[in-house]
């Protein structure tokens, strides 16, 4: 249920002001309304989509062209100086023989010897994201503009990437890989067995959905071999959502969804020689239905492949060395843990997602790892020689959060942390030759969420910094020891707009359960707040292993709308979330989701109550995906607490969820199913006594709308009343319907006033 936590991050964004739907009046200076919010009145800044070019001396922008409306110039810019150096392509230069109107520039890369430019454009959703689209390669030194792939079907070019020496280029189209030839336009296919059940070059959804799998080919440092994944998903089951709307008859929608329980596709790896076209595939040891293969890479310049291999319960992960020129495969190193191992570490609060890399050394032997080996997670150096060549970089009971790169020359390894506060993130550095000289880079004055994009070449860092009552801003950095270059967004306008927005008063908290659980929480209470009165609550609330929900950034205008409207808006942490306070903390869920984490709430809510401006009979809680399956919990579960409750895109049955993200933190079902039953609200139904709502969209692939439907009928069962809004053709986000999003929060908001009275009493 990752996917929950990035659907509502965007939310929150929009919330925030990142778009506009509506006009608006002028409106009452100080008080939020929803059309206030998503009239898009309240837009901060944000810098730009930029390009570090070489070490990061210069980086290029889109701007507004001012010669082709609607069109983007590519401007280079001086790092240091910030001073606009050139236009490196104006808009005019990307219209397309024919065509009255430049390209529409949704990405471009830049090959390495800024010889040409690759475009993305026309691009189409896969899943959660648009991945497909038409790749245009534009030369600078000819002023030549060439689509990619033009006989292939529109839109269906994937993951477009030059060779080093930017003289050719490889994409996937209806999953097979090709490779073609810039300079005389030759394409070569490589690959010819792909179908929608052969999936070359790319990933099926539960791969791009649970293990952040999109970019299925990797080419050599030399541009000889291309290394791929290839996915076998004939024995996946399609799991069919239903359209009613759009057509006289209705019609399916088919998904390959493997659910809890069932076996994942099957997946192997191997190489292709481009000259040759010839393929040679990779004999990993092990069933390939019950391993995935999430991780590939070249190592640096060799012929040399780094595979990780994941066993099925998601506990082991081996690092395989494989050579081109012997054949030679070898488990150099294996990563175990009595829960599951993190391969990607789920911190939200660094807007990360998607496949990284492990970090090597120019020796191409040395390599960054981390690892929970000693109970918190800390940074390695280890060896492709193996577990005897390892040096601990960062040592004590505190957790890294992400690494961010690696300083060769000057001998440091970047991160961010907190260890005094895991609400909050900091850049740290650490030396590289184990030291253990841990040195904060962050200033002092910038308390709150930090988040860091550093330069190729490490001397500069682009810091974008918020906390809860500070709106965004980004500043340029100098490394390695740490200066501000020149700011890059204030948000001087949209920080003034806030001063005269009454956003209640915001404070953090903790709370320490009767079983002695410490948890971080945070609250808004209302502007004209009276601590001799009682107040009701609501709890916005995530609870699982790929959510943090209490951090030290800035929050939702939607939240302070509803403090405004007298109520107090809470969230907390329980164990089991991705906060930095151990291994311990974060796997104490293990084969315990939705018990431990509704416990540790529903504990930290009793505590809460006792305090003497809340209203223990006006409690409500609130939450979208993970949160909204922790909703449906803690009103089954605790109905003497929880009032009202209203899911979003809950899970109500776990073994309705996929396997990879709930076989990880529960287990495999066929292996113990008392802990599916256990952990599913769906068993508890029947103790509701307060007012519920259940929201979901009818076309979410990802939580599908099963489990709204299997809640309905066992309430129903028992003879429970509650309330349901299904949003026709709607995927996890409840986007697609014109207006949804509004709607949506509208009704949540006209819920939670009917059922829970605001204001102090």
């Amino acid at each position: 249920m990752k996917k929950h936590t990035n659907y509502l991050l965007l939310i929150l964004l929009f919330l925030s002001g990142y778009n506009f739907t509506i006009a608006q009046d002028e409106p009452e200076s100080g008080k939020l309304t929803l059309d206030r919010i998503f009239s898009g009145e309240f837009r901060p800044d944000y810098f730009g989509r930029y390009k570090w070019l070489g070490n990061g001396d210069y980086y290029t922008l889109l701007e507004r062209s001012d010669s082709v409306k609607g069109g983007m110039d590519i401007v280079k810019y001086n790092t240091k100086s910030g001073n606009k150096e050139s236009v490196l392509i104006a808009a005019y230069e990307l219209i397309p023989e024919g065509a009255e109107k430049p390209l529409r520039v949704s990405n471009y890369t830049w090959s390495d010897d800024m010889s040409k430019l690759l475009i993305f454009t026309n691009t189409r959703r896969v899943w959660r994201a648009n991945t497909r689209g038409d790749y245009w390669v534009f030369d600078m030194k000819n002023k030549k503009l060439t689509q990619l792939g033009a006989s292939l079907p529109e839109s269906s070019l994937m993951f477009a990437k030059f060779t080093n020496d930017g003289k050719s280029a490889a994409y996937v189209s209806k999953h097979n890989i090709y490779a073609q030839v810039l300079a005389s336009g030759e394409i070569k296919q490589l690959t010819f067995d792909g179908t929608e059940e052969i999936i070359n070059g790319t990933f099926d959804w539960v791969y791009e959905e649970e293990l952040a799998c999109r970019d299925g080919f990797r080419w050599s440092d030399d541009g000889k071999y291309i290394a791929f994944w290839q996915l076998d998903a004939s024995e996946i089951k399609d799991f069919l959502m239903i359209n009613n709307t759009d057509s006289l008859y209705s019609f399916t929608i088919p998904v390959q969804y493997p659910k809890a329980g069932e076996m994942p596709s099957a997946a192997k790896v191997g190489y292709i020689d481009v000259e040759s076209g010839e393929i040679t595939w990779i004999d990993i040891p092990g069933d390939p239905k019950n391993n995935y293969l999430p991780r590939m890479q070249w190592i640096g310049n060799t012929h040399q492949l780094l595979i990780q291999q994941l066993n099925r319960h998601q506990n082991e992960n081996k690092l395989w060395l494989f050579d081109l020129a012997s054949g030679r495969l070898n488990n150099f190193y294996t990563e175990h843990d009595e829960a599951f191992v993190d391969i990607d570490w789920p911190d939200v609060t660094q807007g990360h997602w998607g496949m990284s890399d492990v970090l090597f050394l120019s020796n191409n032997r040395d390599f960054i790892w981390v690892s929970e080996g000693d109970g918190w997670r800390h940074i390695y150096k280890k060896n492709i020689a193996g577990a005897d060549n390892e040096m601990k970089l960062t040592r004590g009971d505190y957790d890294i959060a992400t690494i961010y790169g690696i300083d060769e020359k000057k001998g440091y390894v970047y991160f961010n942390a907190s260890p005094d506060n895991s609400t909050q993130r900091y850049l740290y550095r650490v030396d590289l030759n184990g030291g253990g000289n841990l040195t904060r880079l962050t200033s002092e004055e910038k308390a709150g969420i930090n988040q860091y994009d550093l330069s190729p070449g490490m001397q500069f860092a682009i810091e974008t910094s918020s906390s809860l009552t500070t709106p965004r801003t980004v500043d340029l950095i100098s490394l390695p020891k740490p200066k501000l270059v020149r700011e890059l967004v204030t948000n001087d306008e949209f920080k003034e707009q806030m001063s005269k927005i009454d956003l209640g008063q915001t404070e953090f908290f903790k709370v320490t359960t009767e079983d002695g659980v410490e948890m971080d929480g945070y609250m808004i209470k209302p502007p004209d707040f009276d601590p001799s009165k009682k107040y009701p609550v609501l709890f916005d609330l995530y609870g699982e292993p790929w959510g943090q929900t209490a951090t030290d950034s800035w929050g939702n205008l939607w939240h302070h709308m509803l403090a405004q409207e007298g109520y107090i808006v809470m969230t907390m942490d329980n164990r089991g979330t991705p906060c930095l306070k151990g291994r311990e903390w974060r796997k104490s869920i293990y084969k315990k989701v939705g018990v431990i984490n509704s416990g540790d709430q529903a504990a930290a809510t009793k505590e809460i109550i006792k305090w003497d401006f809340i209203d223990p009979d006006r409690i409500a809680v609130w939450g979208w995906s993970g949160g909204g399956s922790m909703t449906l919990n803690l009103m089954f579960r605790y109905p003497e607490i929880y009032k009202t409750g209203m899911a979003v895109a809950a899970v109500s049955n776990l073994r309705y969820y996929d396997n990879v993200y709930q076989e990880r933190y529960t287990g495999i079902p066929q292996e113990n199913p008392e802990v599916y039953d256990e952990g599913s609200p769906i068993n508890f139904a029947k103790n509701l006594e307060g007012n519920l709502l259940i929201v979901h969209g009818t076309a979410d692939d990802n939580v599908h709308y099963q489990n709204a439907e299997a809640l309905i009928v066992e309430l129903i069962k028992n003879q429970k009343q509650f309330d349901v809004m299904p949003y026709p053709n709607c995927s996890h986000g409840i986007y697609e319907i014109e207006g949804a999003t509004t709607h949506l929060f509208t009704l949540l908001t006209n819920y939670l006033k009917e059922h829970v009275e605001a204001g102090g009493k």
